[in-house]
């Protein structure tokens, strides 16, 4: 797409979005059918039809998530945020990103997670990010510059993990100003929000943190540390009482699964103010892993069914990492439609995939992206043809060990570097198990499955 089409495009774009705030009730289904046009290829058929059919039914529950973003968000955050999202992050990228993957013959990633340090104020049971110690970190100005190499591909969505993010809290608000053309998101343990932070927020009006929290309190603090739950719902209290968009993002595992799935909880996030949600399985990785905690067969199960139901259900977005491989065509790591940098600079496939063949001190990301490790990636993905086994760890973890062998990548945990093959051996039997129960809801239940706002495959392009 030329450069001057597409600046008239996201010109024209912007403003009709922001002729939605003057009536969203009428507005909001025109200004999808504009969308729609501008679509050419109709990437986005499935998500335009179903916002239609949702948008129809004012007891829809995608509906009230919708009338929701402009009764709860400050006005101006939400102009905002609408832009740099769907205009910039999604429909200006698909175009710009097939002709990319042509030149380059290589995966152009969607988004970016980066890690501005190592550092955390907490210390997490079975978490991995002390393994890189607490004195890493990336530059502000190294930052900028993977910020400005990553726009330059088409990408305008970015979210900073860890180590605990708001530890550098001062310099992602400058990031979040100088990129206003971006949306920038976190995952944070959401001790560090305060009424100041939250200002902040409130003037760059591009960051949404995604909170993490691990169930109630009995359940966030078993892992996180005593008075971690109430710290969270502080944070939340704040970001809702200004107006400021937010989600929670929740790992289970054996021993909260049945309370991160449960409606009693799903309830209360979304009482708390979340418009999002993000949910990850627990993956042994690091030194200090944990593997009695990986999740049973019948508890990922559990829980394949119970987001599916809430989708019908719940006003909120809600995405399951592990368990969504079907709307995404399987693992969307290794540049397909994220990748992650580590606040050494390693450029890894995966924020759980520790493994790298590159550096962003010593290659531009578009070398990365080139390297024997990500075209193992692009060359071996999906890496089952059920879709509900995407992780090449998790589900098949010969296909790690594999990859890592074949590109020669070096594990990137500084202090206690950590042998593929031992991993993957740590996930073998829950994959075994998992195949079993997954073959029997991919194959057995497929055919007779309802179709329902977002249990349609998205468009792969992501």
């Amino acid at each position: 797409m030329g450069k001057m089409k597409e600046m008239i495009e996201a010109y024209s774009l912007k403003k009709v979005i922001g002729y939605l705030d003057s009536n969203p009730d009428e507005n909001v289904p025109k200004v999808i059918d504009w969308v729609e046009k501008l679509d050419r290829n109709q990437d986005y058929a499935a998500v335009y039809r179903l916002a239609k059919e949702a948008l129809g039914d004012p007891a829809n529950n995608w509906n009230r998530l919708m009338k929701s973003l402009y009764t709860d968000i400050d006005d101006g955050v939400r102009k905002r945020i609408f832009e740099n999202f769907i205009v910039n992050s999604l429909i200006l990228r698909i175009q710009r990103k097939k002709e990319l993957e042509k030149t380059y013959d290589c995966n152009i990633p969607w988004t970016l997670l980066l890690d501005p340090t190592s550092a955390c104020n907490l210390h997490c049971t079975g978490c991995w990010a002390a393994e890189y110690g607490d004195k890493l970190s990336l530059s502000f100005d190294q930052l900028d510059d993977i910020i400005r190499q990553a726009k330059e591909l088409g990408m305008h969505m970015f979210i900073f993990t860890g180590g605990e993010p708001l530890v550098r809290k001062k310099d992602l608000i400058r990031l979040c100003e100088k990129h206003d053309d971006c949306v920038f998101s976190a995952f944070t343990n959401g001790t560090l929000i305060d009424e100041e932070f939250a200002d902040e927020m409130l003037r760059v009006k591009n960051f949404m943190p995604a909170i993490s929290v691990e169930g109630f309190e009995k359940e966030t603090d078993m892992r996180r540390g005593q008075g971690t739950y109430q710290a969270v719902i502080r944070a939340m209290d704040i970001l809702r009482e200004k107006k400021l968009p937010f989600g929670f993002s929740a790992c289970y595992h054996r021993q909260n699964a049945e309370v991160i799935g449960s409606e009693e909880y799903i309830d209360e996030m979304i009482a708390r103010g979340c418009k999002f949600a993000w949910l990850f399985t627990y993956i042994p990785v690091g030194k200090d892993a944990v593997v009695d905690l990986l999740a049973t067969s019948e508890q990922r199960e559990y829980m394949y069914h119970q987001i599916r139901k809430f989708r019908k259900e719940k006003p909120i977005f809600t995405m399951d990492f592990w368990n969504d491989g079907e709307y995404v065509d399987g693992c969307i790591a290794g540049g397909r439609c994220y990748l992650h940098i580590n606040a050494a600079g390693d450029i890894e496939p995966c924020a759980f995939i520790h493994y790298a063949d590159s550096n962003i001190r010593e290659k531009t990301l578009l070398e990365a992206l080139q390297s024997p490790l990500f075209m193992q990636y692009r060359k071996n993905q999906p890496f089952s043809e059920n879709m509900l086994r995407p992780c090449p760890l998790l589900d098949n973890p010969e296909k790690l060990a594999a990859m890592v062998h074949a590109s020669g990548a070096d594990s990137t945990d500084l202090q206690h570097p950590e042998d593929v093959d031992e991993l993957c051996g740590r996930c073998k039997n829950v994959a075994a198990a998992w195949k079993e129960t997954a073959d029997k809801l991919w194959y057995q239940e497929s055919d007779t499955a309802e179709s329902d706002s977002f249990d349609e495959p998205i468009a792969s392009n992501q």
